[in-house]
């Protein structure tokens, strides 16, 4: 096989783990900031919805980023929608849309979790098959720098086959942070999906108390404020 050939594709292989490095780095600092930053919104309004003194108050709290306001949003759109509308999209009864409305909330906020987790995956799964593809390569180029040498002393063969040896290792050492950083990030991911889905039961509940509708029927019932109706 041609060397030239051969070390162009070992420096491939080593340029292409650079780039997985970088961008498994890159996604690894813009998720921590996603999740750090959708923990603190949701805390802050998760504190002030269950503050508020009746539903109608609670959903007409300050305009605020964050998936537990996002999913709040999208039930009180489904709980404003015309009863009697003609078009498909508001022909179910009221509870069936606001179900139909979180449930769809929800599979969007997972969405936007889920952004990057494929290309950690990737990464994490190909990185050391591409250390070893270069490897290979590497060593084929060592071997015919040996055999060009005619000396296959420990001097001649230790140096090109540990030069060889080094993209293994560093599609090791790219594939590491980028699995560890999936497993992670899918297991914030979870325990982020986990608390809408029990909003979304404790909005569900609290829209029932008030027959789903954005006004309670009394305004005596309302209770002080919406801890312990969920």
């Amino acid at each position: 096989m041609n060397t030239a050939y051969s070390v162009l594709i070992t420096q491939s292989s080593m340029t292409l783990l650079v780039i997985f490095s970088l961008v498994t780095w890159a996604l690894l600092l813009g998720k921590t900031l996603q999740h750090w930053r959708l923990s603190r919104q949701n805390r802050r309004y998760s504190t002030q919805f269950w503050a508020a003194r009746d539903l109608k108050n609670a959903l007409h709290l300050p305009r605020s980023e964050g998936s537990l306001a996002r999913l709040t949003d999208a039930g009180a759109q489904a709980l404003a929608a015309p009863h009697d509308s003609p078009d498909l999209g508001h022909s179910w009864n009221r509870q069936d849309l606001l179900e139909r409305s979180l449930r769809q909330q929800i599979h969007k906020e997972r969405r936007r979790l889920e952004s990057g987790m494929i290309l950690l995956a990737s990464i994490g799964s190909t990185a050391p098959f591409i250390g070893l593809f270069g490897t290979v390569f590497g060593i084929i180029h060592a071997l015919t720098a040996i055999s060009q040498a005619k000396s296959a002393s420990i001097a001649v063969v230790a140096g090109p086959i540990g030069e060889a040896l080094v993209a293994t290792g560093i599609g090791i050492a790219v594939a590491v942070p980028a699995v560890l950083a999936y497993n992670f990030f899918g297991r914030r991911m979870k325990l982020v999906i986990a608390d809408l889905e029990e909003f979304a039961v404790d909005f569900l509940n609290l829209s029932q108390r008030n027959a789903f509708r954005l006004q309670p029927e009394s305004r005596d019932k309302a209770a002080p404020n919406l801890k312990g109706v969920s």
